[in-house]
């Protein structure tokens, strides 16, 4: 995989079709073709450290291509198309305002709001910044190559908060340039259009590789207040002056204005589960913009020796209305119910890859350096105007915070790749992480006194890996690794004692994982297969959470086991088929009061997660598909008080593609939760109010159009 930092990469360059993941399967073919024909092919996987195929790869990781994200899928939000990913849980929240929640194997399940516990790129940029808070809002579906996603004790050496790595790689400018356009409509009033540019040059010829795609999309939402628009824009442009030197830039923005619905109580979940009362008396809300650019150069020194340089910056602003009462906002100490953020971040990473021989071992090594850096200015304000005893809510009031907060993080990583023997690899990798935040209060009035101050972490971080081939269709591999976790600046803005100032009190968690699997090349396609443990201590968990507003506590040690099965392929001819199954054991082992029983599940975890899919996916005529996904109980809070009830759901699809001389028809409709359950899509962890719950849509449909033109 690519991205900053150290750690095992395997970037596939296939273009899987329909519902591919990272198996060493080839795209369904456009005619029918013998056994021999459908043999695994040799898929070059190259690793921006270790070159290797998935096949090869001693970690978990899969890929999912974009057009399984696009095909027969309104392409809004990633959890159309990654219910496929063994390990991984993307659960849509139907809340624009806090975005999707994304856990692997339980870390990142505890985020009431974006990404947390986990590491994400876009295009090689973070899109998780130095503390460890990350988004998705800026991904956009619809010019995506690949999704590589990355499990195990091997994201590690990505650094801080890498539970798991998620990589989003854009697509490559098509040739003959190809110019299209898209337009789509479902139910709740959602409307999505999208138009997208891309050229290249002739193979192996100097020139420019572009690619340019905007998107507008609206809804009113399933729920009550649940409204909502997004723009985005994404670039990417990349020069090839020789053979041996390539300059990349990526530019991406989003802006996105949404109503916050809120979670509910468990009797208004069951009895009205699209009603949004408090969001409503509040006028909950939140506006993002964003806009971010990196340039990254490649070059190749000699035969041994390649370098790599990046860098981006970025700006995002952020403004949300609570639904905190006005009379909790009368203690002096109160930071409003308005808050407003205002945030500067870049980075930069530098990278040696070198290719020796220790004898008649082939060696790689890969050494580098990442700093990243992020300014934030934030304030809040009073949600209301008036007086506490007759306000008028949802305005923005007295101002009630000021500081000016910094966080950055230096690290330096070392990796090795030694082939024993042609059976036997071994890989080993280090990397240092020091994370500083520093805070810098202006707001000081009577009893609210100067909250200014400073922490640091630092910590090793080892991976180590064996493979073993026991045959041309059979892998073996073991994986130990270290991680660490540092809070988020979110997860220290508040105290939960109530007082102000940020709770530097909040310590890192850090974790001890293992893994052991087998990859098995089986029917035309790639059965994986994987067992692991991770032992945590100083887990952060949600001390209280209300209003939209939480603050956290370290709750001694956790355990986290489990299995994860995956296969992919194609079955005959157009047909396609995946499957995933995922155990996830995730359990306190510490009694700390109050509400943490050793024995307790993590809340928001699922012990059971089960995808499946087939589909007809020729090149050209009808196309058809159906998925069928189910995710056992979710305990919401860490007394395991109550639980989001399991649910079983399916989608089905249909569509045409057409292709005319130099123009190409798809057009697709498709309904989501076929037989109308009821569900919850997520859970809002430890709300102080118990309105944990987060209503998913129930029978909802789609359709939509694309229509492109090959210069």
């Amino acid at each position: 995989m690519r991205g900053t930092g150290a750690g095992w990469a395997a970037v596939i360059l296939l273009p899987l079709s329909g519902w591919a993941s990272a198996q060493d399967v080839p795209a369904a073919p456009a005619a029918p073709v013998s056994d021999a024909e459908r043999a695994l092919a040799p898929v070059v996987v190259t690793a921006t450290r270790i070159d290797a195929s998935v096949f090869d790869t001693p970690a978990s990781a899969d890929v999912v291509s974009g057009s399984a994200l696009r095909e027969g899928r309104p392409q809004i939000n990633l959890s159309e198309g990654l219910g496929g990913v063994p390990g991984l849980l993307v659960k849509d929240r139907h809340n624009y305002a806090q975005d999707l929640q994304l856990s692997i194997r339980g870390f990142g399940a505890r985020s009431s709001f974006g990404v947390r516990g986990l590491r994400l790129y876009v295009d090689g940029i973070p899109a998780t910044m130095p503390d460890g808070q990350g988004q998705t809002s800026n991904i956009d579906i619809a010019s995506i190559d690949r999704v590589e996603v990355l499990r195990g004790p091997a994201s590690a050496l990505y650094g801080n908060a890498s539970g798991g790595v998620l990589q989003v790689w854009t697509e490559p400018g098509d040739r003959p340039p190809l110019l299209e356009g898209s337009f789509g409509a479902g139910s709740y009033g959602t409307w999505r259009y999208g138009l997208k540019a891309s050229g290249a040059p002739a193979e192996g010829e100097p020139g420019l590789d572009y690619l340019v795609s905007a998107s507008r999309f609206t809804t009113e939402g399933y729920r009550d207040h649940s409204a909502a628009r997004k723009n985005l824009g994404n670039a990417r442009l990349t020069w090839r002056p020789d053979a041996d030197s390539s300059w990349t830039l990526v530019a991406n923005a989003v802006d996105l204005s949404a109503q916050d619905p809120l979670g509910l109580t468990r009797t208004q979940f069951e009895t009205a589960p699209r009603s949004a009362p408090l969001a409503e008396q509040f006028n909950t809300r939140k506006t993002v913009q964003q806009a971010q650019a990196g340039l990254r150069h490649e070059r190749r020194i000699d035969a041994d020796n390649t370098l790599m340089a990046m860098v981006y910056y970025g700006q995002r602003e952020t403004r949300q209305f609570l639904s905190i009462p006005p009379a909790a906002q009368r203690s002096p100490l109160s930071a409003g119910g308005v808050i407003d953020l205002t945030r500067d971040y870049g980075g930069a990473d530098l990278r040696w890859t070198h290719h020796a021989q220790l004898g008649s071992m082939p060696l790689t090594l890969i050494a580098g350096l990442a700093y990243d850096t992020m300014e934030e200015a934030r304030r809040g304000y009073e949600n209301f105007i008036g007086s506490a005893e007759q306000p008028v809510l949802g305005e923005q009031g007295r101002l009630r915070r000021d500081e000016r907060n910094t966080v950055w993080n230096f690290d330096q990583y070392l990796q090795a790749s030694l082939d024993l023997s042609a059976r036997w690899t071994v890989e080993a990798g280090l990397r240092h992480s020091t994370v500083r935040f520093s805070s810098s209060d202006r707001y000081i009035a009577g009893t609210n006194g100067d909250d200014s101050g400073s922490v640091r972490y630092d910590k090793w971080l080892p991976v180590g890996a064996v493979r073993y081939r026991v045959s041309e269709s059979l892998n073996l591999y073991a994986t130990a690794g270290r991680g660490f976790e540092t809070p988020t600046l979110n997860e220290i803005s508040y105290r939960p004692d109530g007082t102000a100032g940020l709770n530097f009190a909040l310590r890192p968690a850090t974790s001890t994982s293992v893994e052991a699997g087998a990859k098995q090349k089986l029917a035309g396609g790639l059965l994986t297969a994987a067992l692991f443990q991770t032992r945590t201590d100083q887990e952060i968990v949600t001390a209280t959470s209300s209003g939209g507003r939480a603050s956290y506590r370290n709750a001694g040690r956790t355990l986290r086991q489990g299995v994860e099965l995956g296969w992919s392929g194609v079955l005959r001819r157009h047909w396609q088929a995946q499957f995933a199954y995922s155990f996830v054991d995730a359990t306190f082992r510490d009694t700390v009061p109050p509400g943490i029983v050793a024995g307790n599940r993590l809340p928001g975890t699922a012990r059971h997660a089960v995808y499946g899919s087939l589909g007809w996916a020729p090149p050209r005529g009808w196309r058809a598909g159906i998925d069928l996904r189910y995710l056992s109980a979710v305990p919401v809070d860490d007394r395991n008080s109550d639980r989001a009830p399991g649910y079983f759901v399916t989608g089905v699809q249909a569509g045409y593609a057409m292709p005319i001389g130099r123009w190409t028809l798809n057009a697709f409709a498709r309904i989501d939760n076929l037989f109308d359950r009821r569900y919850a899509g997520s859970v809002i962890v430890n709300d102080g109010n118990g309105r944990y719950f987060e209503p998913a849509a129930g029978r909802n449909a789609f359709a939509g159009i694309s229509l492109s033109y090959a210069f």
